[in-house]
């Protein structure tokens, strides 16, 4: 497994998503995020997610999806529950998925970070596969970047967020971790 010259995942399937731009000038990505996400919430394989980091979610699917309308967020992968990988942004660019975030003072993390979306939730442990993928998913991103930290979103945006959520088994990644 590796990340080619375009920032694309050997192995993943990639989607592209408009919901992105460049890093700005001198930012090289060195910090991986890691969430937890499910649309409708707590409802696992859909194609909830996908509409909505290509911005094609219909609000009148799920009344959820209401509050949710015009959002424009994205993220460099996301992993499903069955261990189907898929890419929407390269690594090259800015996926917009930390939102207002702090990282060892460091302001903006979606500048120099790497997002990976799991699909799950605060309430639910992840699979197998998610963590297979985490751990030969690190490596290849570490091998590509000079990755220094691996943090989850509620650790950027406390107060704000919760994700991975108390279910993310942070010891499972105590092998890849910098």
């Amino acid at each position: 497994m590796h990340i080619d010259s375009n920032g694309l995942l050997s192995g993943a399937r990639y989607i592209p998503s408009p919901n992105c731009d460049a890093r700005p000038d001198n930012c090289e990505a060195n910090l991986i995020v890691i969430h937890n996400i499910s649309l409708p919430p707590d409802a696992f394989g859909g194609p909830g997610v996908i509409e909505l980091f290509t911005n094609r979610l219909d609000p009148s699917a799920h009344p959820y999806y209401a509050t949710i309308q015009g959002l424009r967020v994205s993220a460099h992968f996301f992993i499903r529950r069955d261990g189907e990988l898929i890419q929407f942004v390269p690594c090259t660019q800015r996926a917009w998925h930390a939102g207002a975030s702090s990282w060892r003072g460091r302001e903006r993390c979606n500048d120099f970070s790497i997002g990976i979306e799991l699909e799950g939730s605060d309430t639910t442990s992840f699979t197998e596969a998610q963590y297979a993928w985490l751990l030969r998913m690190i490596p290849a991103l570490k091998a590509a970047y000079p990755i220094i930290g691996i943090t989850g979103h509620a650790d950027i945006a406390p107060g704000r967020k919760t994700d991975p959520g108390p279910y993310f088994n942070w010891a499972r990644l105590s092998a890849v971790l910098p």
